[in-house]
């Protein structure tokens, strides 16, 4: 516990000086002199709410959103609005008072002392939460799945303590600069004014990101040390334990953690330790009546567990190999059993995966896992991995990703004793060097749209760049871009500038898209959408450097590019 305590803090302050405080330090430094040296704690006082509404939001925002059916980007909205509402009443003082009326008759502190500070600390808070890093990360996670522990409060209040230390220092630093200069102690009014016009810009910057890429150049230096003190053997342990995680042998005589199994020859047979088993399972396929299955009654047989989601090109590139094997060794004593964990909501639909199983032709036991379990179950982080287990229940090989067929397959035969045989041919992949990476058009992970006026949860129309820098793409036209997926509207097209052998895109809802090529004028594909979610191809060919043009008629729903 005092280790975790300690790096919380450490962490903390890391989080606090680096670029990620860059939109939040401007409304810290000009509060904390607003009232020159008339009161001295005002800079504790907005320290005081950004840490609190920063630790209680982080451990239990997850919580009380899903309860209460909210999105999960409404306290950020909060706080950027209570921002702007504070901003006003000190820019324009006519404004401040007419806030101040309601509190008047209370005990409150007024909105333009140390009240006023108070929240806004707190609206900075919410707004701050994204900024943090690795131990946010789990703290937010370890909340949303586990609950609240003793352990898990500790490290949240020891995290947020770091982060005060320096946040308190730049306001206690500018306010005794401030009280210095006598422009500032003649001038508290204009500098209230100014304050209140910050406090404003600071809430349209963190409304429209346009800090983003401010906040993302994270010194190397800095990051060399919060990787080193996060990533550390001891403290990952640690955070293992807090989370319950077993990713270990189980106590196993010489056996390896499945993570060190990852990453030991994948051409060898190892000892991982003993499998975990199915959890939590809402639903088989491709089992007799439906029924589920076990390790235990699996005992005997090879099993190979393939972690999987419908719509990841990844996956899908996985599923001719893992065809060939279910033909041929199935009968020879393999079981393949492929997890859904999906990784959009509409992958949660039994109904689309069973659609995509036929679509591919996969015959063998699919585990539908929706609510996460036996991910969890097997300290799950990727799509696809696989996991090849003995005959006595126990885990030889582990996979993370694509590749490595061979290699697999030759200890698939080794296990089963059967003659060793050239590995299975498979029509291979465009799997382009160099080529786009995977590009999300949703709000939780977008980062590649060449569009500078993006909004979020709302129709709006843009005006697109035309040629978008390499491995970028471009909103045109009307579209509300979601959490996880962009809805087109009027005239909706994207620009998209890519270079891969193959490009495919994510689509629901119903409709047509129109594909052309900027070096080809003859190339133009058009795409029904049925209804059904699922990955669609948009080019396939030799390798290219192009600009694509995609035309989106109203209502369909766009998800992620991905390319080969």
């Amino acid at each position: 516990m005092i280790i975790l305590v300690i790096v919380g803090i450490v962490s903390g302050l890391i989080t606090a000086v680096s670029p990620c405080v860059l939109p939040v330090l401007p409304a810290i430094l000009t509060s904390s002199i607003q009232d020159g040296a008339r009161s001295s704690r005002r800079p504790y006082v907005v320290v005081g709410g950004l840490v609190t509404s920063f630790a209680v939001f982080t451990l239990l925002g997850g919580v009380i959103l899903s309860s209460l059916g909210l999105p999960a980007d409404v306290l950020r909205w909060v706080g950027i609005v209570t921002l702007a509402i504070v901003g006003l009443g000190l820019a324009v003082p006519a404004v401040g008072h007419i806030l101040e009326r309601p509190f008047q008759n209370t005990r409150m502190p007024k909105l333009s002392r140390d009240g006023n500070g108070f929240v806004m600390g707190l609206a900075l808070g919410l707004v701050f939460v994204p900024c943090a890093g690795p131990i946010l990360a789990s703290i937010t996670v370890l909340a949303a799945t586990k609950g609240l522990s003793w352990g898990l409060v500790a490290l949240t209040l020891s995290f947020s303590a770091g982060v005060a230390v320096p946040l308190l220092g730049f306001g206690v630093a500018g306010q005794r600069i401030g009280s210095h200069i006598k422009a500032v102690r003649t001038r508290l009014q204009a500098i209230r004014i100014a304050s209140g016009v910050v406090l404003i810009v600071t809430a349209l910057v963190i409304a429209t990101n346009l800090a983003e890429p401010l906040q993302r150049l994270v010194p190397a230096a800095l990051a060399q040390v919060q990787n080193q003190i996060e990533n550390d053997s001891g403290v990952q342990s640690r955070l293992d334990s807090l989370a319950g995680r077993t990713n270990s042998s189980s106590g196993a005589s010489g056996a390896l953690t499945l993570d060190q199994c990852e990453q030991g020859p994948i051409d060898k047979l190892q000892n991982c330790g003993p499998a975990r088993d199915f959890t939590g399972i809402d639903q088989w396929l491709n089992t007799p009546d439906g029924k589920p299955l076990t390790l235990a009654g699996l005992k005997g047989r090879v099993v190979l567990i393939d972690f999987w989601t419908y719509s990841c090109i990844n996956c899908q590139r996985t599923f001719p190999y893992l065809n060939a094997w279910d033909k041929r060794y199935r009968d020879e004593g393999l079981t393949i059993i492929g997890v859904h964990a999906p990784e959009f909501s509409f992958e949660k639909v039994v109904s689309n995966v069973k659609d995509a199983a036929a679509r591919y032709g996969i015959n063998y036991p699919i585990a539908i896992d929706n609510e996460y379990a036996t991910w969890n179950a097997w300290d799950q982080s990727y799509w696809p991995a696989h996991y090849l287990i003995d005959q006595q229940g126990n885990v030889r090989q582990v996979h993370y990703g694509e590749g490595g067929y061979a290699e697999t397959e030759s200890l698939i035969q080794q296990l089963l004793h059967t003659p060793a045989e050239a590995p299975v041919k498979v029509a291979p992949a465009h799997d382009t060097q160099g080529r786009t990476q995977e590009s999300y058009l949703g709000s939780q992970r977008l980062q590649y749209a060449d569009n500078m006026d993006l909004q979020y949860g709302k129709a709006a129309t843009y005006v697109g760049n035309a040629t978008p820098s390499l491995n970028s793409f471009s909103y045109d036209g009307e579209w509300t871009i979601g959490g996880e997926s962009a809805v087109a509207g009027s005239k909706a097209r994207i620009y998209l500038h890519f270079y891969a052998a193959d490009a495919h895109l994510v689509l629901g809802g119903t409709g047509t898209v129109t594909v052309t090529l900027a070096s080809d004028p003859s190339f133009k594909h058009v795409i029904a959408i049925n209804g059904i979610s699922d990955l669609y191809e948009l080019y396939s060919g030799e390798a290219r450097e192009d600009i694509m043009t995609i035309d989106v008629s109203p209502g369909v729903e766009a998800y992620t590019f991905t390319f080969g």
